[in-house]
């Protein structure tokens, strides 16, 4: 039962990412084709994050009380409807309004995904299963921006709409008929009761780890909001180019997903956590100097390498703390806040500063945000029985946080 849960889930999260990849990285283009200014074009991207941020903390909670499905099932649903909304629009107020929408429906899905798995997973293999989950995200938008610069190509950005909202459907339908009620899943260790947010956040764990995830995320905004303007304005790069260097950042951190979840379980997590986020750093540092195919290209590659280091054990530890505190989807849903709360601050702080100054200080300053991420990791303490392996990697099963 498990596995079958597992299976449905990360095919239905490797639909709707692939159909979103199809589409994202395009659309700060195509807003500056219908004149958008940076502002306007970082509003479009971030206004996603905005409704996503504020109610990714409400289904979260309500997943550990109601269940898991029916928000799977719903904001699968919604993602669809709003993807054909999509092509039938040109304005880009209404785009930012859409958007909106999108990240409701959002909010409903990873969150809640990774929660579920975060239930039927085996003690000390929590790096392992969410890495192999993850590579359903990163596989999804690792093609979905390659497909996506072919297909609109070939056909125009509206095929690219419709395509993700095909995607979104078919995730949809696969979590309705094939993900069992909880009620009737077998190794199902859903909470029954959420914890306040102000409780979790008084964990030096959780606290390290949603710092650590808004400032990743804040390079992640910035790369996806406006990497694909700045190839395309400054090194001359067209859709299927584009799609292709975006593809590289998450299809190599999708390949080291699996690898890395298995060292988590083995080796000090913080240390992974240090290392991709310098690693970061550097690589987001380095795209300010890029002006060419292949020096994006290896950009990309260094900060798809960070990723792949950093996620899994940030999953890991997250899974470890959620069991424990007996509030795993409220705990995904926080984390899940400061990623989308990343992702709106990096796509408006890069519209201010393109607007003001330059498309250099745009990763410039993302680099310097990463860089005091980690480094706040390094001095908050983290818990040592989350943030290291122990040996094999035991856990203890006692609450850390009491309503």
């Amino acid at each position: 039962m498990s596995r079958s849960i597992f299976l449905t889930l990360f095919t239905a999260v490797f639909c709707v990412t692939l159909g979103v990849g199809l589409v994202v990285p395009l659309l700060p283009v195509y807003a500056d084709e219908l004149g958008a200014g940076g502002f306007l074009i970082g509003l479009m991207f971030g206004s996603f994050s905005i409704s996503r941020t504020l109610l990714l903390p409400v289904f979260g909670a309500l997943s550990d009380r109601h269940g898991r499905k029916p928000f799977l099932v719903t904001g699968l649903f919604f993602y669809f409807v709003l993807s054909l909304l999509f092509a039938c629009v040109e304005n880009v107020f209404l785009f930012v309004l859409i958007r909106l929408g999108q990240g409701v429906g959002s909010a409903m899905i990873l969150p809640v995904a990774q929660a579920y798995i975060g239930d039927i997973t085996p003690l000390n293999r929590e790096g392992r299963i969410m890495g192999l989950f993850n590579i359903s995200l990163f596989a999804g938008l690792a093609v979905g921006p390659l497909l996506g610069g072919m297909v609109k190509d070939a056909y125009g950005i509206q095929s690219s709409f419709i395509s993700m909202g095909a995607f979104s459907l078919l995730g949809c339908v696969l979590c309705l008929v094939l993900l069992p009620s909880e009620r009737d899943a077998s190794g199902v260790r859903r909470s029954v009761a959420s914890v306040p947010y102000r409780l979790l956040l008084r964990d030096p764990t959780v606290a390290a780890l949603s710092l650590f995830r808004f400032s990743f995320t804040t390079c992640v905004g910035i790369i996806w909001a406006f990497l694909p303007l700045w190839a395309g304005t400054r090194a001359g790069l067209g859709s299927t180019a584009i799609g292709v260097v975006v593809s590289l950042n998450v299809a190599l951190g999708g390949i080291l997903m699996a690898p890395m979840g298995i060292l988590a379980d083995r080796v000090p997590k913080r240390a992974l956590l240090v290392i991709g986020g310098l690693a970061a750093a550097g690589s987001v540092y380095y795209l300010s100097l890029a002006h060419s195919f292949w020096t994006l290209f290896i950009g990309n590659a260094l900060f798809g390498a960070a990723s792949g280091t950093a996620l899994p054990a940030v999953m890991a530890i997250a899974v470890t703390t959620g069991r424990r505190t007996r509030a795993m989807g409220s705990l995904m849903g926080l984390l899940a806040t400061a990623h989308s709360g990343g992702m709106l601050f990096g796509a408006l702080l890069s519209g201010v500063l393109l607007d003001w100054s330059s498309f250099e200080r745009i990763f410039q300053a993302g680099a310097v945000v990463m860089i005091m991420g980690t480094f706040s990791l390094i001095w908050v303490d983290a818990g040592s029985e989350n943030t290291k392996a122990n040996g094999r990697g035991q856990v203890s099963e006692e609450p850390v946080v009491r309503p």
